[in-house]
C-alpha cells in the first residue's frame, strides 16, 4: 500500500510517502536560496510522493527563527517557483507548510542555542500569544486583540494567494507543537474570556475558512495538529477528534497528526510509531483522511501503519535527512518496481 496512488480533491499523488516539514534555519528575510532548492529537489529525485516545505511564516513576527522561511511578501515567490517546478519534474508534488510561531518566535537556531532572541540579538519584537503567558521563562508575548487576530487570519489568506503562484499543489496549516494556533486551542496558553477564550477552536476554523476561501476548490488542504498536550487538564484526543470533525466542515481534506509542544518539560512516551494511534483515532471517528508522523523509519512499519487503517499517508522527517532516496529504498525492500531518476537507473541494482 504504501506505493498505491492516493488522491485528494484533483491531486494524484504516486505513493503515500510524504516528507514532512521541517524546519531549515537557512534563510535571510524568509528568502528561499539554494539550500533548500537541493535540501527539497534531493527529495524529489529520491521518489517520495508529496514534499512539503518547513514552517513558512505568513507574517514577519510569526517565523521561529529570524532565518525561518516566509511567505509573507510577493518578493520572495520567485525563489519558490524554482524549487516547485524542480519537484514537479521529478514526479513529486510540492506542499506548503503555512505558520505563525505565536508566543514560540523569535528564537535562535538549534545549533546556537535555540534560546529566545532579543532585538539587539537579531531577534524581533513583540511576539504575539492568545494571553500574555510565556514559553520561555522572560520571553512574555503581547495578548492579541481581535485586531490582530484578524490581521493574522487575513495573512493565512494572502500566504496561501502567493503559495499558489509560488507553485504549489497542497497547503498544510501548522496548528501544532506549540505555535499560535495550537495556543488558542490548548487551554494551558489561552486564558482569555472573550470569544476566543469561550471557543478554543475558534482561531484554527478561522484561519481554516480563510485558507480554503483563497485556495482553489482542486488542490488539497491538510492541517497539522498536536493531538495530545501529553499533560493532565490539556488538549487530548477526544478534543481532536471534534476539531477534526468541524475541519472538515471547512474543506480541510486530510489532518496531519502529531502532538505535544505547548507545555514546558513535559514527557512523552516516545518510540516507533507513537503517534500513529491518535492519526488511527480521527481517521475512524472523524471520518477524515489522516496522515501519521513520528519516528517512523522503516519500510515494513509504514506499510503497516498504512494496512491496518491507522493512515493514509506517512510522514518522515529524520530518516529522510539521513537518507533522501529513503522511498527508492522502501520500494526494494518491499518488493516494489517504481521509477528512478534516469541519472541514477544504474545504481538500482
Amino acid at each position: 500500500m504504501l506505493f498505491d496512488q492516493l488522491k485528494l480533491r484533483d491531486v494524484r499523488f504516486k505513493n503515500r510517502i510524504a516528507v514532512s516539514p521541517m524546519c531549515q534555519y537557512s534563510s535571510e528575510d524568509g528568502f528561499a536560496n539554494d539550500w533548500h532548492l537541493v535540501h527539497l529537489g534531493a527529495f524529489a529525485t529520491g521518489g517520495a510522493g508529496l514534499v512539503s516545505t518547513e514552517a513558512s511564516a505568513v507574517t514577519p513576527e510569526g517565523r521561529i527563527s529570524p532565518q525561518d522561511l516566509g511567505i509573507w511578501k510577493d518578493e520572495q515567490i520567485p525563489a519558490l517557483q524554482r524549487i516547485t517546478a524542480f519537484i514537479k519534474q521529478n514526479g513529486s508534488v510540492p506542499g506548503m507548510q503555512l505558520a505563525h510561531a505565536g508566543r514560540k518566535g523569535s528564537t535562535a537556531a538549534p545549533w546556537e542555542g535555540g534560546k529566545p532572541l532579543t532585538v539587539a540579538q537579531g531577534g524581533f519584537s513583540p511576539i504575539y500569544a492568545p494571553s500574555a503567558a510565556g514559553f520561555y521563562e522572560g520571553h512574555v508575548p503581547e495578548a492579541l486583540d481581535e485586531k490582530g487576530i484578524t490581521r493574522i487570519v487575513e495573512a493565512f489568506g494572502a500566504a496561501a494567494e502567493r503559495a499558489l503562484q509560488a507553485g504549489f499543489q497542497f497547503l498544510e496549516i501548522h496548528g501544532a507543537h506549540g505555535y499560535l494556533l495550537h495556543e488558542f486551542y490548548s487551554p494551558f496558553s489561552n486564558q482569555r474570556i472573550d470569544a476566543y477564550g469561550q471557543d478554543k477552536q475558534k482561531l484554527p476554523l478561522e484561519v481554516a475558512r480563510a485558507v480554503r476561501k483563497k485556495w482553489p476548490e482542486r488542490l488539497p488542504l491538510f492541517f497539522r495538529i498536536s493531538a495530545s498536550d501529553w499533560t493532565e487538564g490539556g488538549w487530548t484526543i477526544e478534543n481532536s477528534v471534534d476539531l477534526a470533525k468541524k475541519l472538515k466542515g471547512e474543506g480541510v481534506d486530510l489532518i496531519d497528526c502529531s502532538s505535544g509542544g505547548n507545555v514546558p518539560a513535559t514527557r512523552i512516551p516516545v518510540g516507533p510509531g507513537y503517534q500513529s494511534q491518535f492519526a488511527e483515532r480521527v481517521r475512524k471517528d472523524a471520518a477524515i483522511p489522516t496522515g501519521a508522523v513520528g519516528m517512523i523509519t522503516s519500510p515494513q512499519q509504514a506499510e503497516h501503519i498504512l494496512r491496518t487503517g491507522q493512515a493514509d499517508l506517512v510522514f518522515l522527517a529524520r530518516e529522510m535527512l539521513r537518507n533522501p532516496r529513503w522511498s527508492l529504498s522502501a520500494a526494494k525492500a518491499l518488493g516494489v518496481k517504481v521509477e528512478w531518476p534516469k541519472q541514477y537507473d544504474r545504481a538500482r541494482d
